[in-house]
């Protein structure tokens, strides 16, 4: 009997412990959600704000915008903030992307992993109309690297890459831009031409239809790049 009721009181401290821990993560994300739902006014209009604004959505074809939330984020219209169950996407959507890049100086993946999809899901899509994200994305959008300096948006890439704008692009220069997105750095529209070249024909393949992803994490459509 004794030994019956130091086991029980060892499951209930280890219960307490377990509540409590619970209880505290919860509490934080909370706070966490409160006070990114706090700053999201005011981060939307800085960055609407900012020089970087360059693209409005109209200054994109139809074609050009339903390729990009095909590669991108193919239910970025319908989704709350995160989506991990659309075959092709991967696990970062357009909200999760901007998150990323607005809310955390010094990102690392893990536990902020949460924190983003958290704020994705109850601060920034919900308080920020789904035309606005996509502006945002469209010309904040990391697309590598030139000469030591990020490459951020359509249109400063392709007057860095293509020394062009971005009304001037053609299809495929178009599609060789969103080919980056996922991967800037390993499929480098300038500096891993080749790999990029073979990214935009698997791009195309998924847009007729040929190719249908596997699942999300099927992003590269069976292209083998070291990442």
């Amino acid at each position: 009997m004794i030994q019956y009721l130091k086991q029980m009181n060892i499951i209930r401290k280890i219960a307490s412990l377990i509540g409590f821990a619970i209880v505290s993560v919860l509490l934080y994300y909370t706070v966490v959600i409160y006070n990114a739902r706090a700053k999201t006014p005011t981060i939307v209009h800085k960055a609407l704000s900012s020089e970087r604004m360059k693209l409005e959505l109209s200054d994109f074809s139809a074609n050009q915008l339903r390729a990009l939330l095909r590669i991108q984020d193919q239910n970025f219209y319908s989704h709350k903030g995160f989506d991990v169950s659309t075959p092709g996407t991967g696990v970062t959507t357009i909200s999760q992307g901007l998150v990323k890049m607005y809310y955390f100086d010094n990102f690392k993946p893990g536990l902020q992993k949460i924190e983003q999809s958290l704020i994705a899901r109850f601060a920034f899509d919900p308080m920020t109309p789904k035309d606005t994200i996509l502006k945002l994305f469209i010309n904040d959008v990391y697309l590598g690297q030139h000469n030591g300096q990020s490459v951020k948006g359509f249109e400063n890439a392709a007057n860095t890459y293509l020394t062009k704008s971005f009304k001037d692009l053609t299809w495929d220069e178009y599609l060789g831009l969103v080919a980056m997105i996922r991967s800037p750095n390993k499929l480098h529209y300038i500096d891993d031409r080749e790999v990029n070249r073979e990214r935009v024909a698997r791009i195309k393949k998924v847009l007729s239809g040929e190719y249908v992803p596997v699942d999300n994490s099927d992003w590269l459509y069976g292209q083998e790049v070291e990442l």
